[in-house]
């Protein structure tokens, strides 16, 4: 039990560092005076991608007392409205709460101040299979997210993903598939057209459970790969 609770420390410590770091990164410049549709189409559809809501979960249910909350991060790179490339760390709080039936729902915040940017979300699954030691579970997922406080860009999504896990132990690697729908608005009087896209991607991750500690891994691919830490508190 204290190894797990050294490890908890350490990656706890770890997504602290991250959170400074992301606070103090330089600004995002999110809409440019020069910006054209074309570029602006481009960057709403790889920010849409950065900030949409990411699975983070096996596809089994949590239970209806099971819950996760804890913290995580998640990084990629995309393209400014000038074209250069800059790296994108997201901090984030979330909570995972299990209902009966086999639906779990969950909610996710982010906010860096430097950046400009905040983030709510949330989602709903639903177990289509529960799983058990010879099946594998597998789950449909909605999600939606949105950026708040941004004065010169109007930003949601909506997602929806399949996926499929497989418990072995306390490790449960996972895989899914997934379409999001970015739509965005700017609001910095530059007569741009409204975008709205419709962009696929695919998922793997893993859950390692430690008693009431668990870690997960995933990296998402799409236009935009993303990769994310969360540690999570939970039953």
């Amino acid at each position: 039990m204290s190894r797990t609770k050294n490890i908890f420390l350490e990656v706890l410590f770890f997504l602290i560092v991250v959170f400074q770091t992301a606070s103090q990164a330089g600004t995002l410049d999110l809409i440019g005076s020069g910006a054209t549709q074309d570029a602006f189409k481009k960057f709403s559809k790889e920010l849409g991608l950065a900030v949409s809501y990411l699975p983070l979960a096996p596809a089994e249910p949590l239970g209806i007392i099971g819950f996760d909350a804890g913290a995580e991060v998640t990084t990629g790179s995309i393209k400014k409205i000038s074209g250069a490339k800059t790296t994108l760390v997201l901090p984030k709080l979330h909570l995972q709460k299990g209902l009966p039936f086999g639906f779990d729902v969950g909610a996710v915040y982010s906010q860096v101040s430097a950046l400009d940017i905040a983030l709510v979300g949330a989602e709903l699954k639903y177990a289509l299979i529960s799983g058990n030691v010879a099946l594998p579970a597998v789950a449909l997922r909605a999600g939606y997210t949105k950026l708040t406080g941004v004065d010169e860009l109007d930003l949601s999504t909506l997602s929806a993903d399949l996926s499929v896990s497989k418990g072995f132990t306390f490790i449960t690697p996972y895989a899914g598939v997934g379409m999001v729908q970015v739509t965005a608005k700017e609001k910095a009087g530059l007569n741009l057209a409204e975008e709205k896209q419709s962009l696929s991607k695919q998922f793997v991750g893993v859950k390692i459970s430690l008693a009431v500690i668990n870690f997960v891994l995933e990296a998402d691919f799409s236009d935009v790969p993303l990769y994310t830490l969360r540690i999570n508190a939970g039953l």
